[in-house]
């Protein structure tokens, strides 16, 4: 056997997915895969294997499922998803049943049921065909380096059920496994799928028993007041994601397409009203100067999850991108979590609209010295998640956590300067940026934001 594992991570989504399979046999199978899915092509070509299976743990909540967009691309291979717990979906699935075993060559894939996170998911134990002892486990979300997966993404009236079916999932699989087998989870740090998962892209069971606070446990009640005690704030695009992930997502054979369209077409579908203008392009260059009515979401990694919490899946958009080589990485972003309505991007960049002389807006930017000492009198806000601001946060500030801005923009004074901060800036010139679509005409955001205001040694409240 020539076994081929490989792990791809995902930043932003800190989503992981897997390639594994048998070179000598020429046969591999993809586990989780995200929509942009050409990386796992390249590496089924790099290792010369056929991709024959596409294995999806669970109906994801946190990033748009790419199987269905990877089966078209290699001609219709099957997916393989759970119908257990009642799971349903809106296209054509290859039902997994608990305890079937997928042979590629010299390594076999064994389905086995750990509900919790979701009633249907499934683990896949890996073992060498000949030997029939796993190596390694692919947990999904339900188990993830020093945590394990949430139970409350469907509602209070599932939750204590599923917390349930969790503890039973760790206790009864999980633990009774052999310390050597390796875990390779569903995601890394920064995904809100668990509380506080480490920051190590794969363990061993060994680890986790010794290590995980959520090993060990033989009252079930304890594991369900420690897990739900511990959840992260949920997402707003988690209900609908899964929704959109059960039913089926759009499926292209490429990149979802992005019309060029010229500065006067531009402004004229911006003038429509009927799209969302989204502005990609870093902090400073959006604060020198940009269209009135822009979202600032910077290309980022992290821009994938925050256009999941702000945009409707469904919501038009027209992009402006700091240059056009970085056009389809945006639109890779975008995807990852649902975005795949474009009608347009503005065409020769902002150099194209400021030379047809078109209106600009600027977010003035604040540097935590200018905020120490030069606006004292200013509205200051933290838009960081709760639990960043409970940690401390700059004397005076007040608390709105950005996705709850719109609803609770009433509770600033329009009249005052507006100063936003985050942990870094990002986020605080998503805010800013959303404030001035608001009618807010004052406003400012301080790049470096928490991270420069301690690096400067300025008093912190907690």
């Amino acid at each position: 056997m020539a076994l081929i594992l490989e792990s791809i991570h995902t930043p932003g989504t800190a989503q992981m997915s897997y390639l594994v399979g048998d070179s000598s046999a020429g046969t591999a199978a993809v586990i989780d895969p995200r929509p942009d899915c050409e990386i796992y092509l390249q590496l089924a070509r790099q290792h010369g294997v056929a991709i024959t299976h596409i294995f999806e743990t669970h109906i994801h909540a946190d990033f748009l499922s790419g199987a269905r967009e990877l089966s078209l691309r290699l001609g219709d291979v099957p997916i393989y998803a759970s119908h257990l717990g009642g799971a349903e979906y809106g296209f054509s699935t290859e039902a997994v049943q608990d305890g079937a075993d997928y042979t590629f060559g010299g390594v076999t894939l064994t389905a086995r049921h750990t509900p919790g996170h979701t009633p249907e998911h499934v683990s896949y134990l890996a073992c060498e065909t000949d030997r029939g002892q796993p190596f390694a486990v692919f947990s999904g979300d339900t188990l993830f380096v020093d945590s394990v997966g949430r139970p409350d993404l469907l509602g209070e009236d599932q939750t204590r059920q599923l917390a349930e079916q969790l503890h039973d999932s760790i206790h009864n699989f999980y633990e009774k496994l052999h310390d050597g087998v390796i875990l390779y989870p569903g995601h890394g740090a920064g995904s809100a799928c668990g509380p506080d998962i480490g920051d190590r892209m794969s363990s061993t069971i060994g680890y986790e028993r010794a290590y995980n606070p959520y090993f060990g446990f033989e009252d079930r009640d304890a594991f369900i007041d420690k897990i739900l005690a511990n959840a992260p704030d949920e997402p707003e695009h988690y209900r609908p994601m899964k929704k959109l992930n059960a039913g089926g997502p759009r499926t292209f054979g490429h990149l979802p397409p992005v019309p060029a369209l010229p500065a006067p077409s531009f402004k004229q579908a911006v003038d429509s009203g009927q799209h969302v203008l989204l502005d990609t392009r870093d902090i400073l260059s959006f604060g020198g100067g940009h269209i009135p009515g822009a979202l600032n979401i910077a290309g980022q990694p992290e821009m994938s999850v925050w256009a999941g919490r702000l945009l409707d899946f469904d919501a038009s958009l027209l992009l402006v991108v700091s240059d056009e080589e970085r056009l389809d990485e945006i639109v890779k972003l975008l995807w990852r979590t649902g975005h795949d309505n474009f009608a347009g991007y503005l065409g020769g960049g902002m150099t194209a609209w400021e030379t047809a002389a078109y209106p600009l807006q600027e977010l003035p930017q604040l540097t935590v010295h200018e905020l120490r000492y030069d606006y004292g009198d200013a509205q200051l806000l933290d838009v960081r998640a709760p639990g960043e601001w409970q940690q401390g946060h700059i004397p005076g500030a007040q608390h709105i956590f950005v996705p709850e801005l719109p609803e609770k923009a009433s509770q600033l004074y329009r009249s005052k300067p507006t100063v936003t901060y985050c942990g870094s800036g990002f986020r605080a010139n998503i805010a800013a940026s959303m404030l001035q679509r608001l009618g807010f005409e004052d406003v400012h955001s301080v790049p470096g934001s928490m991270k420069a205001w301690k690096m400067a040694g300025y008093p912190v409240d907690e």
